[in-house]
C-alpha cells in the first residue's frame, strides 16, 4: 500500500518551458526571453554544474581564421561522412553554416576563447576534421559557455528552478501543455503549464559501468519522458565511447580525459611501447575518428597488451610542461588532484568510457519539433545530427545553434495558438505516477542501477553480439520486474529515493531501447561495432526507430531508410572528400 496519496500541487504558468539548464535549455530560454515571453527553466543539477561543463575540448566553426581552405561545405562533408551517412542531412548543413555566427555571438557575450595575434579566434585540430576549426578556451570551453549562457540568462532576469525532478509531460490529444517536477528536497509538487515545452535533458551514458557522466545525469530521463508522450526515437544503439576515461581511483572511473590530449600531441601506446595506432589509422594515427580509436584501445586491453590497471598509455610527456599547463590545464591538475601524477613526467592509463549519446528524440531539422505538438527538443537528447559517430567539437555547436532554434520554434508556435489546452485527467496520472512509487519493499534502487550499469558494460559495451545482447535484454527485463518492489521513503528534506527510482525507471528504458536496437543492426558502423557483422553493409543506410506501445506498455522497433543525399548535398561531397590529405596537419 503506498505511504502517501497526494495530489496536491502549485501551479506555475509560463509562455515557454524549458526542460534542463544546460547549454542548449539556457541558449533557448535566453532566445525565448529575447522574443518578449515568459520562458521557466527547470534543472535537476545547480546550473552552474550542468554537464555542459565536461565538455572540455573545444568547439566548431569553419572561419578558415588558421587554415584559409577551411569551409562550411568541408565541415558539411567531414561531419556527414564520418557519421557514416546516417545523419541527417539538413540538420548538418544547418550546423555547419550557423557554427560561426553563433561561436562568434556566445565568445562576445564573455566566453574569451583563445585569439590569435590578429585578434580572431584561434582554431585547433580535433581528431578526423580535415582543417583546424576547433575554437577553444583552454581545455575547459563547455564551462565558459556555460558561465556565459548563466551570465546572459540572469541578465534578462530568466528563472532558473534547478532543484526540480521533472516526472511527466502533460499531454492531451497529442498536444503538450506542460510538466510535472517535485522539489528534490522538499517533495513539493509544482504543475507547470506552458504553451509550449523544449526538452534540453541530455543523453544516456551514466547507465554503463564506465562513463563520462556523473552520478544523477545522463540517465535517459528526457528519453523516457518523450516516449510516454507518444515520441519516437532513434539511433539508440549509436552510443560514443570515448578513448580515454580515467581507471583510477575507482570512484571516479571513466572521468573523461579530453581529446585535446590527443589534439595537442600525445601518443596512445601499450605495453610492449608500441604506437598502436599505426594499425589502425596510419594516416591519422592518434587523431583518427573517436570510434576507430576507441576500439583500437578496446581490442589492445581486450588481446592481453593493456596496462596493469586494464588500459592503454597516453603519454605527452615529450612535451614540455610549460606547454602542457598552458594547452591542459584542468587534465594536468586532474591527475594531480586525484592520482599525483605529473602528466609532464610520466604516461596517464585511459580506457574506454561511454561518453555521448548520438541518438535521441526524433525531431526536425529546422525546427526541431517533435510528432507531438508543442513539444521541441534540443542538444543531446535529440537525434540526427551525428549519425553513427560524433566528430569531436560539434556537440558544443550544437548546443547552441539548435537550442536557438528550438527557441525560435516555440515562440512562433506560443504566438499563434488560439486557446491554452488542459486536463484535469493528465494532471492526475502524473500525480499517480509519483504516489505508485511511495511504498515500502524489499529493493532498494541505488544496488539495481549499479546491477544495470554492470550490464550495460558486459552486453552492450564497444564490442557486441548476438547471443551476448540477448542476454543482456533478459537481464535488462529482471531489473525492470524488480521496480515494483523498490522501497521509496521520504524523510524531511531528503527525497533521494524518490529521485533514485525514477533515475532507475528511465535508465531501464533506455538501455531496452540501446540494445534492442543495436540487436537489429546486423553491422558495424561507426560507434556500433558487432563481433558477429565485422563488416559495414551497404543495405544499412537506415535508422532503427523506438516507440512506446500505449497499449501493453513495450517497446515497439522499426526501421526507417534514410533519405537519399539530395543534389546540392552530393556535390558538396563529391568535391570535398577527397580534400583529405593529412600528412604534416593531424600531428603538429
Amino acid at each position: 500500500m503506498s505511504q502517501i496519496i497526494n495530489s496536491n500541487h502549485t501551479t506555475q504558468i509560463s509562455n515557454v518551458l524549458v526542460i534542463g539548464c544546460g547549454g542548449a535549455g539556457l541558449r533557448a530560454a535566453i532566445e525565448v526571453k529575447l522574443a518578449g515571453l515568459q520562458v521557466s527553466v527547470l534543472g535537476k543539477r545547480a546550473r552552474t554544474d550542468s554537464h555542459t561543463v565536461l565538455a572540455a575540448g573545444g568547439i566548431n566553426a569553419a572561419f578558415g581564421n588558421v587554415d584559409p581552405e577551411d569551409s562550411w561545405e568541408q565541415h558539411f562533408a567531414d561531419t556527414y561522412l564520418e557519421g557514416y551517412g546516417l545523419g541527417d542531412s539538413y540538420q548538418i548543413e544547418i550546423m555547419a553554416k550557423e557554427s560561426p555566427s553563433l561561436v562568434k555571438e556566445i565568445d562576445e557575450w564573455g566566453a574569451n576563447f583563445a585569439k590569435l595575434q590578429n585578434g580572431t579566434l584561434d582554431q585547433r585540430f580535433f581528431g578526423a576534421h580535415t582543417f583546424r576549426r576547433t575554437c577553444y578556451s583552454g581545455d575547459y570551453t563547455g564551462l565558459s559557455i556555460l558561465k556565459t549562457l548563466i551570465k546572459k540568462a540572469e541578465s534578462l532576469n530568466i528563472p532558473i528552478h534547478d532543484t526540480q525532478y521533472v516526472t511527466e509531460l502533460l499531454i492531451k490529444d497529442q498536444v503538450c501543455f506542460g510538466a510535472m517536477s517535485f522539489d528534490q528536497y522538499s517533495a513539493e509538487r509544482t504543475v507547470h503549464l506552458a504553451d509550449a515545452v523544449i526538452l534540453c535533458t541530455g543523453g544516456h551514458t551514466r547507465i554503463w559501468k564506465k562513463s563520462s557522466s556523473r552520478k544523477n545525469e545522463n540517465t535517459g530521463d528526457g528519453y523516457y519522458l518523450s516516449l510516454k508522450a507518444g515520441c519516437e526515437l532513434r539511433d539508440m544503439e549509436m552510443v560514443q565511447f570515448h578513448p580515454s576515461g580515467m581507471l583510477l581511483p575507482e570512484e571516479i572511473a571513466g572521468t573523461l580525459v579530453t581529446e585535446a590530449v590527443r589534439g595537442e600531441g600525445g601518443k596512445l601506446i601499450n605495453n610492449k611501447g608500441e604506437r598502436f595506432m599505426i594499425n589502425y589509422d596510419s594516416e591519422r594515427m592518434e587523431l583518427s575518428t573517436r570510434d576507430r580509436v576507441a576500439m583500437a584501445n578496446y581490442i589492445e586491453i581486450a588481446e592481453g597488451r593493456g596496462t596493469p590497471n586494464g588500459g592503454v598509455y597516453l603519454d605527452i610527456s615529450h612535451k614540455s610542461k610549460e606547454f602542457i599547463i598552458q594547452k591542459i590545464p584542468s587534465i594536468y591538475r586532474q591527475f594531480l588532484d586525484s592520482q599525483m601524477l605529473d602528466i609532464s613526467k610520466e604516461p596517464m592509463e585511459v580506457a574506454p568510457t561511454a561518453h555521448y549519446s548520438m541518438g535521441g528524440v526524433v525531431v526536425s531539422p529546422e525546427h526541431h519539433c517533435t510528432s507531438i505538438r508543442g513539444l521541441y527538443a534540443a542538444g543531446e537528447v535529440a537525434g540526427g545530427l551525428h549519425g553513427a559517430n560524433r566528430l569531436g567539437g560539434n556537440s558544443l555547436a550544437e548546443i547552441l545553434i539548435f537550442g536557438k532554434k528550438a527557441g525560435i520554434s516555440s515562440v512562433a508556435y506560443s504566438k499563434q495558438i488560439k486557446a491554452q489546452i488542459r486536463s484535469e485527467e493528465a494532471i492526475r496520472n502524473a500525480h499517480e505516477n509519483i504516489n505508485k512509487f511511495l511504498s515500502k519493499g524489499t529493493e532498494l534502487a541505488k544496488p539495481l542501477k549499479h546491477k544495470l550499469g554492470n550490464v550495460m558494460w558486459e552486453h552492450c559495451g564497444v564490442i557486441k553480439d548476438k547471443k551476448s545482447l540477448e542476454l543482456g535484454i533478459k537481464k535488462v527485463k529482471e531489473i525492470k520486474e524488480s521496480i515494483k518492489n523498490v522501497d521509496v521513503r521520504l524523510h524531511y528534506q531528503n527525497c533521494d529515493d524518490l529521485v533514485q527510482i525514477f533515475d532507475l525507471e528511465s535508465s531501464v528504458i533506455s538501455a531496452q531501447a540501446t540494445m534492442l536496437s543495436a540487436l537489429n543492426r546486423e553491422e558495424s558502423r561507426g560507434s556500433h561495432q558487432r563481433s558477429d557483422y565485422p563488416e559495414l553493409n551497404d543495405s544499412g543506410k537506415y535508422s532503427c526507430r523506438v516507440k512506446l506501445n500505449q497499449y501493453n506498455l513495450e517497446l515497439d522497433i522499426s526501421k526507417k531508410d534514410i533519405s537519399p543525399l539530395n543534389h546540392h548535398h552530393k556535390n558538396i561531397i563529391n568535391k570535398t572528400k577527397d580534400i583529405r590529405d593529412f600528412k604534416g596537419k593531424l600531428l603538429e
